[in-house]
């Protein structure tokens, strides 16, 4: 049995979205069933339903920074209750027997993941995201939102602020550390908070000046323009670590020279294209460069945690069913402060 839910529905690669339905599964005994509150568009959404990193599954409906409140569970469910605040990232399964699944890093399954979107159940069923009203998802693939985040700044932390905390920890940012973002973006905003209350003196590189208030306001002690030259050279040799958000190419080479003896520098954005550098910009101080991707489930809940912690929220836009094209046209220009979310209760036809 399924039920018919509304949702937001690309039919086609670059298709405008359109009111629609989609089937979602009936609540089994590991199941949580969510009436989504709020869905955060994600850059990786334009990607998809363009069809901008390879062939997609259409009809599309994004989203995978989803929060909401628990309307129905199984029989069998202990972790989460009617009327919790709970969300859902990237992945809603994974083969729970491999290595890495095993050890939390989920995000890493050796059969691969069950994306939220533009992917497959084992079953081969089409999974649709959380440009809908309501989603079925597994117990333990639905992350807690504690109280003290208000649900529609949450939704973008179940992508964005996870794939910066998760570098930021990994690589060990903190007191006495210098950190770089490089980008001010839904991502780069995330990084500079969520660094910043790490307790790392955090710098934001951005191609231009015009977003230093906010990167000051945000917790940043500096931000510099790598259009100008002389932020290499003032900047040479500083960095412990740099956490790359942007999807742009980048001279990887300049960026290197400003990591200190054993500094990293770790991609998170995605460029489409490949990139290149010197390896003597490796060599000639021990430095790194890597990448990472989101967090397991047991990482993306500790998030949500030290996020209520220290009152963090993303900044966002909240927009409505009928603004979505327009928010990925304005994403695409950078012309966001740093993130839309969308109402999904304006997504039903009689919302319109």
């Amino acid at each position: 049995m399924t039920t018919t839910v509304p949702a937001l529905v690309a039919a086609t690669p670059g298709a405008s979205f359109e009111r629609s339905t989609i089937e979602r599964r009936d609540v089994g005994p590991n199941d949580v069933q969510i009436d989504i509150a709020y869905a955060g568009i994600c850059h990786s959404d334009i990607h998809q339903a363009r069809e901008e990193w390879g062939a997609g599954i259409f009809p599309m409906v994004p989203g995978h920074e989803i929060a909401g409140i628990v309307s129905a569970v199984g029989s069998d469910v202990t972790k989460h209750k009617v009327g919790d605040r709970v969300g859902i990232g990237c992945f809603v399964d994974s083969c729970r027997e491999c290595e890495n699944c095993l050890a939390g890093e989920e995000q890493f399954c050796l059969k691969g993941n069950v994306a939220t979107y533009n992917g497959r159940e084992y079953s081969g069923e089409e999974t649709y995201g959380g440009y809908s009203t309501s989603i079925v998802a597994n117990e333990n693939y639905v992350l807690s939102i504690p109280e003290g985040i208000d649900l529609d700044v949450a939704a973008p932390l179940l992508c964005a602020g996870i794939t910066t905390y998760s570098p930021l920890k990994h690589w060990g940012a903190g007191p006495g550390k210098k950190v770089a973002i490089v980008g001010m973006g839904g991502l780069g905003h995330m990084g500079v908070k969520i660094a910043a209350a790490l307790g790392a003196e955090v710098t934001v590189l951005s191609q231009t000046l015009s977003k230093k208030e906010d990167g000051l306001r945000l917790g940043a002690t500096d931000y510099f323009a790598t259009s100008d030259d002389e932020t290499f050279k003032t900047n040479s040799k500083r960095f412990d670590l740099i956490i790359n958000t942007v999807s742009a190419d980048l001279p990887i080479d300049k960026y290197l020279s400003m990591l200190t003896l054993d500094g990293s520098m770790v991609f998170v954005g995605l460029p489409e294209k490949p990139q290149t550098f010197r390896v003597f910009s490796l060599t000639g101080g021990r430095r790194s460069l890597a990448g990472s991707n989101i967090g397991g489930i047991r990482e993306t809940q500790e998030m949500l945690d030290f996020c209520a912690e220290h009152g963090l929220g993303a900044d966002i836009e909240v927009i409505g069913a009928d603004q979505v094209d327009e928010a990925y046209e304005r994403v695409v220009k950078s012309d966001v402060r740093y993130r839309f979310v969308i109402d999904t209760a304006t997504i039903p036809e009689n919302a319109a």
